[in-house]
């Protein structure tokens, strides 16, 4: 039953921002770069997709190491949020720089260690957070935080410290209410462009 309800809850993780990401092509018009929104929804779902591959090399059992999947899982997660931060920013340097940090979380994985990888996540998300209340000043994107940063890290390290799985099954989730979250402030602001 537990296996089910993990499996259940990665799947979601993967199915949903793909889905978003199949939705949003040609729509958003109102944003600068509209035809990078598609692409940040499918690289976060892929990244629930390597994870997904990942596990299966650890039976399901979150254990925290280094591995391509892994990195996969990173690097699509670095992609997708970049994505979605670049496309409603109109300054070209900025939007450069914006990537270049993503290259950075990409790259660092393997040269240095996964927690430089993270540091450059930390900031792929300052400047996402930043651009989007910036464009489309909605309270509702206070939730991306909340749910995309503070309990996914309360989750993922509860699993890492005491190794109990149940912690497992809330990460996709909360992942999960991020993505929403990105999505409902997009429809939310086509409104306001109508």
């Amino acid at each position: 039953m537990f296996f089910s309800i993990l499996l259940l809850a990665h799947f979601q993780a993967a199915v949903i921002p793909i889905v978003l990401g199949i939705k949003s092509i040609n729509q958003f018009r109102h944003i600068t770069k509209n035809k990078l929104i598609p692409f940040g929804f499918i690289f976060l779902g892929l990244a629930s997709v390597s994870e997904m591959i990942d596990h299966t090399q650890t039976s399901w059992i979150y254990i925290d190491h280094s591995s391509l999947f892994n990195w996969l899982f990173y690097s699509f997660l670095s992609l997708g949020l970049t994505c979605l931060s670049i496309s409603v920013i109109k300054n070209k340097l900025i939007q450069i720089f914006n990537f270049c940090i993503a290259l950075c979380s990409i790259t660092s994985y393997f040269i240095f260690d996964k927690k430089i990888a993270l540091f450059f996540q930390v900031l792929i998300s300052i400047f996402l957070i930043f651009n989007w209340q910036r464009t489309f000043k909605d309270w509702l994107l206070m939730l991306y935080p909340i749910f995309g940063i503070v309990f996914t890290t309360f989750f993922g390290t509860n699993l890492s410290i005491s190794g109990d799985q149940f912690w497992h099954i809330f990460i996709g989730p909360s992942g999960t209410i991020s993505v929403l979250v990105f999505y409902l402030i997009l429809k939310r602001s086509s409104k306001k462009f109508i």
